[in-house]
């Protein structure tokens, strides 16, 4: 059975009351005061009324979220929930366009609200644990808008490999069976790296990276610090290998070079993040296409994102 055939797909009335459910399971919420239960409708359709004395301010179930003041029906925002929840490689937003019947600005807007509802917030915990591994790595996609200048380096000694310059650099830790969690750098360089892998895993974790130089001093923050000779084709050694980043990598870069193929780079961070919510709510974790869709929809809360040319 399709599942876009369900009734909140279907209707606006039928999508504001699955939405109802979903963000007020105890009753409407006043997102002017934060009362709970305490509002009652008015005549006009989806809207309430807070009934605190003190408020006394209207509402409706999308304000607050990335849906506010939305002119494009809820029913088609619930379908693009479901759909950037449910393709592994991502939708763009010319199929979005053309499957929901809106216009490519429109559906463009879209994408980049729902990646923002896909967003992780602030306040997260290390990743790992006593007797966990946690794989770092780093790639490096596109080219940056503002080229920086090569280093000189002076001296009689060889110069060392270094990281693909002018491209954008993007660090990732994955926790084995579990977890992404990705940064996009300006310059990926030891000081950044050394900074990222310390403040996101946890000291009794195993840390897991190729042989870079970026690595180099780790040891010291972690139970241990297992390298890869990726150069001399070592790729596995017992339960040693980088081999969960590596695959994250590969399908973000196949979806990005397949399904949006151009990225501007201001934009990089929620093409990263709808990346990582798939990633950290995928099918080995025990979720569904609908409940992907559903948590996206909650993640959708307190968030805004408005874009506004300058005058």
């Amino acid at each position: 059975m399709n599942p876009l055939t369900a009734a909140h797909f279907q209707s606006n009335e039928a999508a504001r009351e699955w939405l109802e459910k979903l963000r007020w399971s105890e009753g409407p919420v006043c997102p002017h005061c934060g009362t709970i239960g305490h509002a009652y409708k008015i005549k006009k359709p989806g809207w309430y009324r807070c009934a605190e004395k003190e408020c006394r301010k209207d509402f409706t179930v999308t304000m607050g979220t990335v849906m506010e003041r939305s002119h494009i029906p809820l029913h088609k925002w619930l379908v693009a929930f479901y759909l950037m929840a449910s393709s592994k490689k991502g939708i763009s937003a010319h199929q979005l366009h053309r499957t929901l019947g809106i216009d490519y600005k429109s559906a463009w807007f879209m994408t980049h609200r729902i990646r923002e509802a896909m967003r992780t917030g602030g306040g997260l915990t290390p990743m790992g644990g006593e007797g966990k591994i946690v794989e770092a790595d780093e790639t490096y996609y596109g080219p940056v808008e503002k080229p920086h200048a090569s280093p000189k380096r002076k001296g009689p000694f060889k110069q060392a490999r270094r990281s693909p310059r002018n491209k954008r650099s993007i660090v990732a830790l994955v926790e084995r069976g579990g977890s992404v969690r990705t940064f996009h750098v300006a310059v990926a360089d030891k000081p950044s790296i050394i900074k990222i892998v310390t403040e996101n895993v946890a000291r009794e974790s195993r840390l897991h990276t190729d042989e870079s130089h970026l690595y180099r001093g780790t040891d010291k923050h972690f139970a241990s610090h297992e390298t890869m000779k990726h150069s001399a084709k070592e790729y596995v050694r017992g339960d040693v290998h980088t081999n969960s980043a590596e695959g994250y990598f590969s399908i973000f870069k196949k979806g990005m070079r397949g399904i949006y193929q151009h990225c501007a780079e201001k934009h990089l961070h929620r093409y990263l993040a709808e990346y990582d919510f798939r990633y950290n709510t995928r099918t080995a974790l025990g979720f569904n296409d609908g409940e992907r869709a559903a948590l996206a929809v909650k993640g959708a809360e307190g968030k805004r994102l408005t874009y506004r040319q300058p005058h």
